[in-house]
């Protein structure tokens, strides 16, 4: 019976709950938390000036890690910061404050750059480190939303964040702020790997079995079927041949080279189908009668992103293989589509 009761009394503060919401409308409460942040983002980027660029300028002259500290809402945006400035080549751990006023303040050394974000900057959890990073005299940035607390005072570099307003109808929960907090992290991690030069190699490395790392620097000549998986026949070929190629080398297509073994065509499993319904007896026929010329190609260095690319916007429609050339428009081999997604590239 209480069960019930307490269901009961939950079912219908819910229904109070929907009831109150539709009077002002779901979407406008959704457009009006979105107007809002968009204003503080807009505000922030106002704000962007020559204490950003001291921040950047302090974290590319760290020779240690930089150290990102925060607690709550805080500390969950403060995490993803660490994590941006790791994945895009600057060292940065998390330090949780209550976690370092038992002990992990060891991890900190003064060759190290603390990254303190904090709404109030005031808290107790801020001010029990506060002594310990200044006897060590370790540099510090504080992203807050109070210029004028114990922690920006304490800072080389105040970042703030002041909104105007949360979009909670409170004005408390955590929103705008920390929706600032995460696009001013976002836009230190991204100054400072620019400012190193950055290349798409170095962020691979940092990624090695990841979508994002293979996407940059994996090659169609590293997916590709080349030397006997390849399928290919010359140009006088006839098709019932080219139906053997087609079919022992199991890719649904075979290239066809000319006299100088160039690239001169192709012919896919389903061309076959069409010919044949057509006409029974074109398997007497020569490959170049029934070919089709010139087909998109690419090459081994090109990338295997862009490589689905062009297989995915093809003119003449989606494609699902294409003949890798080497400069005298020799096959070197083929990749298909099954190959591309089976590499986790899509």
């Amino acid at each position: 019976m209480p069960e019930k009761i307490t269901g009961r009394y939950s079912e219908t503060m819910r229904e109070g709950m929907i009831e109150k919401s539709e009077r002002k409308g779901i979407i406008e409460i959704g457009r009006e938390v979105l107007s809002l942040e968009i204003e503080g983002l807009q505000s922030l980027h106002e704000k962007i000036g020559p204490e950003f660029e001291k921040a950047v300028r302090l974290i590319l002259s760290c020779s240690g890690k930089v150290i990102v500290c925060g607690i709550g809402k805080s500390g969950i945006i403060a995490r993803k910061i660490a994590a941006t400035l790791s994945s895009t080549g600057t060292p940065a751990v998390f330090l949780h404050p209550v976690e370092a006023a038992h002990g992990d303040m060891g991890m900190m050394t003064s060759d190290d750059l603390l990254l303190a974000v904090s709404k109030s900057g005031g808290g107790d959890e801020f001010s029990m480190i506060l002594p310990f990073i200044r006897e060590i005299n370790i540099s510090m940035i504080s992203i807050t939303g109070k210029t004028d607390s114990p922690l920006a005072r304490q800072s080389e570099v105040v970042l703030p964040v002041t909104v105007a307003k949360e979009a909670c109808s409170m004005d408390i929960v955590p929103t705008t702020s920390t929706t600032a907090s995460l696009a001013l992290g976002d836009a230190l991690a991204v100054a400072v790997f620019r400012s190193r030069d950055f290349s798409r190699n170095d962020f691979a490395k940092l990624h090695p079995s990841g979508i994002l790392g293979k996407r940059l620097v994996l090659t169609t000549g590293e997916l590709m079927h080349s030397g006997d998986e390849m399928p290919l026949v010359g140009i006088d070929t006839l098709l019932k041949d080219a139906l053997f190629e087609i079919s022992g080398k199991r890719l649904g297509c075979t290239g066809v080279t000319d006299k100088k073994g160039r690239l001169a065509g192709v012919i896919t499993d389903g061309d076959l189908k069409r010919f044949l319904i057509k006409d029974p007896e074109a398997l007497g026929e020569k490959v170049s009668a029934l070919m089709t010329p010139d087909p998109k190609s690419t090459r081994a260095d090109i990338l295997a992103v862009k490589a689905l690319e062009d297989m995915e916007m093809n003119p003449g429609g989606p494609i699902s293989m294409l003949f890798v050339i080497d400069d005298d428009r020799k096959p070197v081999g083929l990749i298909h589509l099954h190959d591309i997604l089976k590499a986790g590239l899509r």
